[in-house]
């Protein structure tokens, strides 16, 4: 492995906390110590680690310097989902969500606090069941949906850092390729469908009555939360906006307008998404997609002189809109505007596979600072979003699928 020497420092972020009671269900064994317990080392400030997936097993690299810290072996096509803590990600297996330990994390002290590290481990932490799905941080709770069950399991992240998380479930509905967040407020927004489908939203309260419903979002996919607490969900023909038990449909400008992936910030109302209009196409590679004000319901399509795959959306610090071309760059565009901030050449141009599960280019933003992974040529590299600087880069041993990462 070779890495550059060029360091970049990322500020540690507030830990989650809150939790949902319902009907518990318990993992394998939830008072399991995790690798972090086993041999901590105190640190003298935070250290942000990333995971990226390949065909057989997880890398973990060090975010600073993208030293490879573990490669822990998993069985399987290898699923990563931040568990939105600053420590773990969630492991999507045939059966459920195992719980990766990446060795990091800050035990606050109020106006202080001690930062650790340990080797990354797989831990004995497992929730959720068959066909485990979407995984949503919102309203300081984790949200699972399992696809082939339709269980929604709740589980509270500080619990989660003390290694003794609980899964709670808080709705079963039918089996489906489905979506549920749950809110602060104990109610539940989940997606309706089927095996064939999804037809749209219902909202669903702590008793589990429904508050409210829309059937008017066919082909229902992805979600995303923007700064002021609401949510959009894709639809084939535009989003629903969810404010409080509010459901608003957003049409599209054109019959079938696509918006299937959606990225949300904490400082922007703007929803960045996808944009495809072919409903014919096996593949569609779009060069358009949509900036969403969830205050307005104004949606605007953004053309883009390049394609993108659905790895390629993310949000920056500041809430830009930050998308990985299939020319190699970083597109960076202000949410409001819709005007282009920056053009940031980063790897070689490549094409969208044809299948989803292949190795592709994938985006992770962490701070200021935007990851790029490029199963090619078995690069990382880490580019300062201030600037455009290339912060760190290095060759990995395997071709990488998916990348995230916590900040310790």
């Amino acid at each position: 492995m070779t890495t550059t020497t060029r360091l970049l420092t990322l500020f540690s972020a507030a830990l989650l906390g809150a939790g949902c009671a319902a009907t518990e269900t318990a993992p394998t064994d939830s008072a399991a110590p995790t690798s972090a317990e086993a041999a901590p080392t105190e640190e003298s400030s935070a250290t942000p680690r990333l995971a990226l997936s390949y065909d057989g097993g997880v890398l973990v690299l060090d975010a600073g310097t993208l030293h490879q810290v573990a490669d822990i072996p998993v069985d399987g096509f290898v699923r990563l989902n931040s568990a939105a803590d600053g420590r773990h990600v969630l492991v999507s297996q045939t059966d459920g969500f195992a719980v990766l330990d990446l060795g990091t994390w800050t035990d606050s002290h109020g106006d202080h606090g001690h930062h650790y590290t340990a080797p990354p481990a797989m831990t004995d932490l497992r929730f959720g069941g068959a066909e485990p799905g979407h995984v949503v941080a919102h309203d300081e709770r984790l949200t699972l949906f399992s696809d082939g069950t339709g269980a929604v399991d709740v589980v509270d992240p500080h619990e989660l850092l003390d290694g003794e998380g609980v899964a709670t479930t808080v709705v079963t509905t039918t089996p489906h390729h489905g979506v549920a967040v749950a809110r602060k407020d104990g109610t539940v927004v989940l997606s309706v469908g089927d095996e064939d489908g999804r037809s749209g939203l219902e909202i669903r309260d702590a008793a589990g009555g429904r508050i409210a419903v829309n059937d008017q979002c066919p082909g229902l996919h992805g979600e995303a939360a923007a700064a002021g607490g609401a949510l959009t969900f894709g639809c084939e023909d535009g989003l629903l906006i969810v404010r409080g038990n509010d459901i608003q449909k957003i049409p599209s400008p054109d019959p079938y307008g696509r918006i299937g992936n959606q990225a949300g910030s904490e400082e922007s109302v703007v929803v960045l998404g996808d944009y495809k209009t072919d409903p014919d196409a096996e593949l569609e590679r779009p060069q358009r997609f949509t900036l969403t004000d969830t205050r307005t319901g104004a949606l605007r399509v953004v053309p883009l002189d390049a394609s993108y795959s659905f790895r390629s959306l993310d949000r920056g610090p500041r809430g830009e809109a930050v998308i990985l071309g299939t020319d190699g760059a970083l597109h960076v565009f202000d949410p409001v505007s819709a005007q282009r901030l920056a053009h940031v050449p980063v790897v070689e141009p490549w094409t969208e596979p044809d299948e989803w599960q292949s190795p592709m280019p994938n985006l992770h933003v962490q701070g200021d600072v935007a990851y790029v992974s490029d199963p090619g040529t078995r690069r990382v590299v880490a580019v300062n979003l201030s600037d455009g600087a290339v912060l760190a880069e290095t060759t990995l041993a395997h071709p990488t699928i998916e990348l995230t990462g916590v900040e310790g």
